[in-house]
Parts: structure tokens; C-alpha cells; sequence
């Protein structure tokens, strides 16, 4: 008989996610499928749990969807790609990080564990700063003429 198996960190909200998703994670993976198995269970929890990571994916969406109507450069839609999966991927060891440090601190308050934290946020906040630097350079002119050509259309 199967039992499920939870943490004492996990909290009781997440436990149908970690222990359905994550059942076996323990296992060195078999093959490769599995392992991919695994990397898009971590990538579908974090879309799951964690409020920030889906903005970072919206707005993801939204900068490579933009850069594409707006017909820019190769170059530039996979500089905005490279930027926007930096972000995502900083959001995702933030995820890992913060449930490590859950585990590890038993969710309890502890000023190291506060640092630890607080320092892959910041991480995680000045990518995305990068990336909307990056993202706004290369999208915004041409989307500036887009909207001034619009606007004498109808003046």
C-alpha cells in the first residue's frame, strides 16, 4: 500500500503538488525522458506556486510576442529571448533556494536564512530590471514609430 510521504516543511497547501509531481525525485533518473520529466515537474511547480515566476512568463510572452509583430532583427528577438530565460531561470533557483532554506530552518525565522533569501529575490529583481532594459531598448523605437504612423493615419 502507498502512502504519501510529506515533509514537515511542506506546507499542507503544497503537499498534493510536491507529492503527486515529485514522488520519486529521490531516484537518480533512469534515462533521459525521465529526467526531463523531472526538470518540467520543477518548471510546472514553480508555475504553480509561486505568483511571481507567472508574471515573469507573461511578461516573457509579451516582449518575445512584441518583438516578433514588430518584425525586429534576429539578433534581437534572441537577445530578448537569452535576457527573458535568464530571469526565469533566476526565478526558478530562487524557488529551489527558498525551499531549501525552508527545509533546512523547519520554516522557522533565522537571520541567515532571511539573508539567503532576501539575496536570490534580489538577484531574481535585478535580472528582470536588466531584462526590461534590454527588452525597452530594442522594442520601443520601433514600436513608437508603429503607434506614430498609426496616430497620422487618422489625423
Amino acid at each position: 500500500m502507498s502512502q504519501q510521504v510529506s515533509s514537515p516543511a511542506t506546507p499542507k497547501h503544497l503537499e498534493p503538488i510536491v507529492t503527486q509531481e515529485r514522488k520519486y525525485s529521490w531516484k537518480v533518473a533512469s534515462n533521459l525522458f525521465t529526467s526531463f520529466r523531472y526538470a518540467w515537474a520543477g518548471i510546472s511547480y514553480a508555475f504553480k506556486t509561486q505568483r511571481n515566476f507567472r508574471i515573469h512568463v507573461s511578461v516573457c510572452v509579451l516582449a518575445l510576442g512584441l518583438s516578433i509583430f514588430l518584425r525586429l532583427e534576429a539578433i534581437e528577438v534572441a537577445v530578448i529571448g537569452i535576457t527573458s530565460g535568464l530571469v526565469l531561470t533566476l526565478e526558478l533557483l530562487n524557488t529551489a533556494l527558498e525551499s531549501l532554506v525552508d527545509l533546512t530552518v523547519k520554516q522557522t525565522y533565522h537571520d541567515l536564512a532571511k539573508i539567503a533569501k532576501d539575496c536570490a529575490a534580489g538577484a531574481v529583481l535585478i535580472s528582470a530590471f536588466v531584462a526590461i532594459f534590454v527588452a525597452s531598448i530594442l522594442i520601443l523605437p520601433p514600436l513608437t514609430k508603429l503607434i506614430i504612423a498609426y496616430a497620422h493615419t487618422f489625423a
